[in-house]
């Protein structure tokens, strides 16, 4: 189901997760970028085609337009292919990204005005490059164009605006930066789920470049606003986990109107203002006290532009609150917060080495509806984990409760301890072990997550502990002295008798643990094809011990006559209703205090 479990104690805590920090791009959507709309120049432009294939158009009112004819769109496309480090390359007779989805899209938009990469990187050559951090969020290269050099730079609007003083006007001329107003249709833009990538550009007389030298002055040449679709499954995902009383929050490096309105596509619930899920920015978050952070990441459901070590304080704001938090990342810099939380999920494609070795959990399709998968299959492994727990556990203390039972009466052993040894080593692993392969139970993402601290064994558990062992030791001492006191039988007979009662009244008591709850006919009677052959084979051996020489000889045992089976299977019938009887009563207690 496409999830990786690194560490194994992580499948006991899958099932007790209560919150999901997950990040945006690519994990609840497709991380297959589209430029939609393009702003240069004051003008506005619309992008036609859809994904990696460069067929479409530069639209300005329905109309094609020449870049030639546009030179501030000329200078913003340029910008957005020399300053990138990705590729489009053909994979499996599919043109895809080898690199950043989004500088993918980039590389697209300015093929299809006309740009061709091989040759503007001979007019440009680049000299120098600033590479993409979280922490300046933005990219920068230098280039040589004849005898001058020339800074590209893209990143976040919020970044680049402000080490901008001017702007390129419609004509390529520079004129004074209109900070308002950029950010007015950068906001218009994300409210309609576009990510928005803003560039500019400078000349510089070195051959090197730092972040120094990008402080300021900068000229703002526009921005590009990208689509980067829900993927399909993840709505549902998403309701499924909310169902299961599960909390999922979006902790993203894009813009928070962009954040917000996919969260709110995809079903997410957190505090909202004026019918819009709020989404609370690094910047905003920066200010909230330690004393109020735990209330504000309870409440929030969208996280923008945060960093990786604020992602870390969430962590640990949530888990302040005692919940179990599950948290997505694939940089370097995620590690620490993959460490800190319960379950650290690194990505599998896009994610580094240091924070897949920081994970718990890797996912090699990035995709969110693998956690809701893996939190599935956790619950359901701890459930089978506890059936077999719950199986074991009185199936084993009958056994001694039958010798001591014997001593403390003074009268003969119902069972040999080597005939004790036949019935654990057969019994654990053809009929215990097969609960491990026993189906998820439905209904097992509409109850809430697991306490942590909870014992596997509950007080209703224990109860019911208790009451198997007591009837295991009743129906195995009593059929053993009916046999030999009222039957005739001999001693190795009835000792034959009391092994069989044993097996079969633990094989009945195996269907009863396929479900700790229900009856387990809703899930399908031959669901788990495993507890059959088990059986069928535990009882082949339980009739070779009974009745082949050999056996006899080396267990002390006697065949047994038909109507001794039928007590036997009887006892094992009683038993599988009296505990079904448990389930029912405590079921009805349950719902009537619920």
């Amino acid at each position: 189901r496409k999830a990786i479990i690194r560490k194994l104690v992580a499948v006991e805590t899958l099932g007790s997760t209560t919150v999901i920090c997950s990040d945006k791009t690519g994990t609840l959507t497709e991380n297959q970028m589209t430029v939609r709309k393009i702003v240069a120049g004051g003008k506005t432009y619309e992008v036609s085609g859809q994904g990696y294939e460069p067929e479409g158009n530069i639209l300005q009112q329905d109309n094609s337009v020449n870049v030639e004819e546009h030179p501030a769109l000329r200078e913003l496309l340029l910008s957005g292919m020399l300053c990138n480090d990705s590729a489009i390359k053909e994979k499996d007779g599919q043109l895809a990204v080898e690199g950043d989805p989004t500088e993918g899209a980039l590389l697209v938009t300015a093929q299809k005005a006309g740009f061709n990469r091989q040759d503007l990187e001979k007019q440009f050559t680049r000299l120098d490059t600033i590479p993409f951090e979280s922490d300046y969020k933005y990219m920068a290269t230098l280039h040589r164009q004849e005898q001058q050099q020339k800074v590209y730079m893209k990143g976040s609007l919020e970044a680049i605006a402000a080490r901008c003083s001017t702007q390129l006007n419609a004509q390529g001329q520079q004129e004074a930066f209109s900070k308002d107003e950029i950010h007015r249709i950068s906001d218009e833009m994300a409210a309609n789920g576009l990510r928005v990538l803003a560039f500019a550009t400078t000349s510089s007389e070195k051959t090197d470049i730092a972040h120094e030298d990008v402080e300021s002055g900068l000229t703002f040449l526009g921005f590009q606003g990208m689509i980067d679709p829900p993927r399909e499954a993840v709505k549902q995902a998403v309701a499924m986990c909310q169902k299961a009383g599960i909390t999922v929050k979006m902790i993203t490096g894009d813009h928070a109107l962009t954040a917000s309105t996919i969260a709110a596509q995809i079903g997410l619930k957190g505090r909202e203002e004026n019918g819009r899920l709020v989404a609370m920015t690094g910047r905003e978050l920066s200010k909230v006290t330690d004393a109020d952070i735990a209330d504000v990441a309870e409440s929030t459901a969208v996280f923008a532009r945060v960093s990786p070590d604020q992602k870390l304080r969430l962590v640990k704001a949530l888990q302040s609150r005692n919940h179990i938090v599950a948290m997505t990342g694939d940089g370097v810099n995620d590690a620490p917060a993959l460490k800190q939380a319960d379950i650290g999920i690194a990505m599998g494609i896009t994610g580094t080495d240091v924070a897949k070795d920081a994970s718990d959990m890797v996912l090699t399709n990035d995709n969110f509806t693998s956690i809701e998968s893996a939190v599935e299959e956790g619950r359901n492994v701890f459930d089978n984990l506890t059936k077999f727990i719950v199986w074991t556990i009185p199936t084993n203390l009958s056994e001694g409760l039958v010798i001591l039972a014997a001593v403390i009466a003074g009268t003969v052993l119902a069972a040999t301890p080597v005939q004790i040894l036949w019935i654990n080593m057969t019994t654990a692993v053809l009929l215990g072990l097969t609960l491990a392969f026993e189906p998820q139970e439905k209904g097992v993402m509409e109850r809430p997550p697991r306490q942590h601290n909870q014992p596997i064994l509950t007080k209703s558990l224990i109860v019911r502990t208790l009451l198997v062992g007591t009837l295991l030791l009743i129906a195995t001492f009593g059929l053993f002295h009916y046999e030999l006191d009222y039957q005739g039988a001999s001693l190795e007979e009835a000792r034959a008798a009391a092994c069989t009662v044993f097996i079969v009244l633990q094989s009945f008591y195996l269907l009863n643990c396929r479900s700790l709850r229900n009856p387990f006919f809703p899930s399908g009677f031959f669901s788990n094809p495993m507890i059959f052959y088990g059986i069928g084979l535990m009882l082949a051996l339980q009739l070779a011990f009974v009745y082949a020489p050999f056996m006899n000889k080396l267990f002390g045992t006697a065949p047994i006559s038909a109507m001794s089976w039928v007590r036997i299977v009887a006892a094992g019938i009683v038993m599988y209703f009296i505990v079904e009887l448990e389930k029912w009563i405590r079921r009805r207690s349950t719902s009537m205090e619920d």
